[in-house]
């Protein structure tokens, strides 16, 4: 019996990329999805006869038509560019830092995120793991494509990730809470009270609203806009020509400040912090005006504070790691051991790293254990290694169905005006306000319980929390 396929497409300026393809052969349905462009994932079924599989095939189909995909020829739309930085990392000459444990994850690795209970590290394959800071590994997820940056608002946790989705990772699974426009070579992203600030290849910024549509969009004054940082009033946007402020209603800009080609930023309350190629890190206070210069002695790719900037690290191009002052004097210059940081973050008196050989590092920032490392005195180095079984590519539209309206609080999907919004159905919530919901699992009608909603900082709409469960 020959073979019917179905191939469709469905692409969107607010971010959809993906494809889906049906084959009926004789009574095997096969089903291929995924990004445009990748081989994708498959699954096939077996039915009693052909009627039955193409039956089921014809029912998967309207449901991707109805959605949104349509007809499309396989190659044509071209798969979503992607950038990934590059360093030519050398050995370090300085004397090696005091590192407590590292933790292999197997690529290089961009994402971090430390706070009191636990250590993230996400690498450009995609996995995320989850380590105490005893060095024991609590969780891994595997997203569906590389991992470029792991950021915090208030409770929530994001992965920015190169198939341009920004994954919410509070709940048991990550669901799609931002999709970025295709065309858009995402280098940077962060997130404040759930606008997201995004910057590119092409030096352009955009800001992206909790419904994950444009507040504005538009051109920078440089090129490979490596740094995006937001707060409550701007976006603060670093690329070949320095940092240019904007406001983050409008896109207005609000100041310009020449500072060299900037590879990574950093902010505190008060300032925002350049590294540049030019071999230095660069303080800005948030109205533009430099206010110091921490100079290093090669290109720096990353850079963090402790709090309120009292000391200020760095990251080179040759594994090296320095910290200073807040005056500007550098204190001392040690190397990893494991590669230079691509990103890095101070939390306790420690410093965590993540670097081109693909480790999270934790090194003892405290003045006893930098003195002694100082003079070649370097604690045991506890590797750590992952598990042998990699995590399986979650689904993050696979929604787990309940009967049960315990604890927790109802929401329910509506078509407004042909778009899909989310409001609180239960009572002590404002019924005009939307939720920030994830898109890939909104079904027209349907209820969900989720964990919890809390009002946003800007007011106006509120934030899911947690595990979402659909209800019968």
């Amino acid at each position: 019996m020959s073979q019917e396929t179905t191939y469709l497409e469905l692409s969107e300026v607010d971010g959809a990329h993906k494809f889906y393809e049906v084959v009926v052969e004789d009574a095997t349905l096969t089903v291929r999805y995924g990004r445009i462009g990748d081989q994708g994932q498959v699954k096939a079924s077996a039915y009693p006869d052909n009627a039955r599989a193409r039956a089921a095939a014809a029912k998967k189909i309207g449901e991707k038509v109805r959605k949104g995909y349509a007809p499309a020829v396989p190659g044509v739309r071209k798969k979503r560019s992607v950038s990934r930085r590059q360093i030519v990392s050398t050995r370090s000459t300085a004397r090696t830092a005091p590192v407590l444990w590292r933790y292999d994850s197997g690529a290089p690795a961009f994402g971090i995120f430390v706070d009191g209970q636990h250590c993230m590290v996400g690498n450009e394959h995609g996995v995320i793991t989850t380590l105490g800071h005893d060095a024991q590994v609590r969780s891994q997820v595997r997203l569906p494509d590389g991992v470029k940056c792991i950021v915090a608002d208030d409770a929530w946790i994001y992965a920015g990730c190169d198939d341009g989705n920004v994954y919410d990772l509070s709940g048991k699974v990550p669901r799609v809470a931002y999709a970025i426009a295709p065309e858009i070579d995402i280098y940077w992203l962060d997130i404040h009270d759930g606008v997201l600030g995004v910057s590119d290849a092409d030096g352009g910024i955009a800001a992206i609203d909790h419904e994950d549509e444009f507040l504005w969009r538009r051109p920078g004054r440089g090129r490979s806009a490596w740094m995006v940082r937001c707060d409550t009033d701007a976006l603060y946007h670093g690329h070949s020509q320095g940092v240019t402020g904007y406001d983050w209603r409008t896109g207005r800009e609000l100041w310009h400040t020449g500072t060299g080609s900037v590879l990574f930023g950093w902010q505190e309350r008060g300032s925002v912090f350049a590294g540049t190629s030019t071999r230095e890190v660069v303080r800005l206070a948030k109205d533009g005006r430099v206010e110091r210069r921490y100079r290093c002695d090669a290109p720096v790719f990353s850079c963090a504070t402790a709090e309120g900037g009292r000391y200020v690290f760095a990251g080179d191009s040759q594994s090296s790691i320095y910290c200073f002052d807040a005056a500007g004097t550098r204190l001392w210059k040690l190397g990893t051991g494991c590669g230079s940081a691509y990103s890095m973050q101070y939390h306790d008196d420690r410093l965590y790293v993540v670097t081109t050989g693909g480790h999270l590092a934790c090194i003892d920032a405290s003045e006893p254990a930098i003195r002694a490392a100082q003079v070649g005195e370097v604690p045991q180095v506890l590797d750590v290694k992952a598990p042998r079984q990699a995590p399986r590519t979650v689904e993050p539209t696979v929604v787990e169905v309940t009967s049960e309206a315990g604890a927790g609080v109802v929401v329910q999907c509506l078509d407004d005006r042909g778009r899909l919004r989310v409001q609180v159905v239960s009572d002590g919530y404002r019924r005009d306000w939307s939720v920030q919901f994830p898109k890939g699992i909104r079904v027209p009608g349907a209820r969900y319980l989720v964990t919890e909603v809390r009002e946003s900082g800007r007011g106006g709409f509120y934030r899911a929390y947690g595990d979402i469960r659909r209800l019968r």
